[in-house]
């Protein structure tokens, strides 16, 4: 008897292994009624089924409208939602750096918002020359088995003659994450609208890991970007990461007919990192 009781407290004493933590990254496309087919109203039960599939933990999207979050949500009750509109204004009508997650296996420790501009405190502030606000939201969760890690979500400039200014927010974002995650494992999401091949990308691979090349398991297209042509052209779709271990890294290409979920394929990794308290190695 004395023996099952010191098995059964050294078992208790184990900390139970952290479960994989499955991250997507989904530019949801804006409800714009020149999208025909793929109207919004015409795609998000795809878009829904789609997430339900995955099931992923959080999900970082952009382009996001209040409107289609509120579908979303509505579809998956399960997951909850924060974000603000990127002007600054509190319009419901605005692109939102959205960050989903399931609320019955995640819980929202503190998030908040900054701008990527020369003044990054200042809603809606726009610098580098480029047209709209620009923004990360981030947020640090605890898991049920009490792992925790910091989720970043952002949408970078889209024009060709953008790519200073992507760069610069990059630069921005890469030195503003320690401060917010500190020692936490920590997840970049985004459509960063610029290729692997260019300076955006090789700043963030300073401080961070690329999933989709840090992993050898890696199924979907490459290319992320399709404009509703199921053609994909640029991976311009990244989860980075940093203290995790991508398992496996997924583009999701489903379609239904002449219908997306978005113009951008979702990307899905699982990651899989060191117990808390142990040391979280940049991978």
């Amino acid at each position: 008897m004395r023996l099952v009781l010191t098995m059964v407290a050294l078992a208790a004493a184990v900390p139970a292994a952290a479960r994989d933590l499955t991250v997507m990254s989904l530019n949801i496309r804006l409800p714009a009624e020149g999208d025909g087919a793929n109207r919004w109203e015409l795609r998000r039960d795809l878009t829904a089924a789609t997430i339900r599939r995955a099931d992923p933990d959080v999900i970082g999207m952009q382009e996001l409208f209040k409107l289609q979050a509120d579908d979303v949500v509505a579809r998956l009750p399960r997951y909850r939602w924060i974000g603000v509109g990127r002007s600054g204004t509190g319009r419901a009508e605005d692109e939102h750096m959205g960050v989903f997650y399931r609320a019955d296996r995640l819980q929202v420790e503190r998030w908040g918002n900054f701008w990527l501009s020369d003044t990054p405190e200042v809603p809606g502030s726009i610098s580098w020359g480029h047209p709209y606000p620009r923004m990360v939201t981030w947020a640090i969760f605890r898991e049920r088995d009490g792992n925790r890690f910091a989720m970043f979500n952002t949408h970078l400039p889209y024009r060709a003659e953008d790519e200073a200014a992507r760069e610069k927010g990059a630069a921005l974002l890469a030195a503003r994450i320690p401060g917010i995650a500190g020692d936490l494992p920590v997840v970049l999401t985004g459509d960063f609208n610029t290729v692997p091949d260019s300076p955006t990308h090789r700043r963030l691979e300073r401080d961070l890991s690329d999933a989709w090349v840090a992993t050898r398991r890696r199924s979907g297209p490459e290319a992320t970007f399709h404009g509703f042509t199921g053609t994909p052209d640029r991976r311009i779709d990244w989860i980075f990461t940093r203290g995790f271990t991508p398992v496996s890294v997924t583009t999701i290409d489903t379609r239904r007919g002449d219908v997306f979920p978005s113009d951008h394929y979702p990307v899905v990794a699982v990651l899989r990192r060191a117990r808390q308290g142990s040391a979280s190695p940049r991978t």
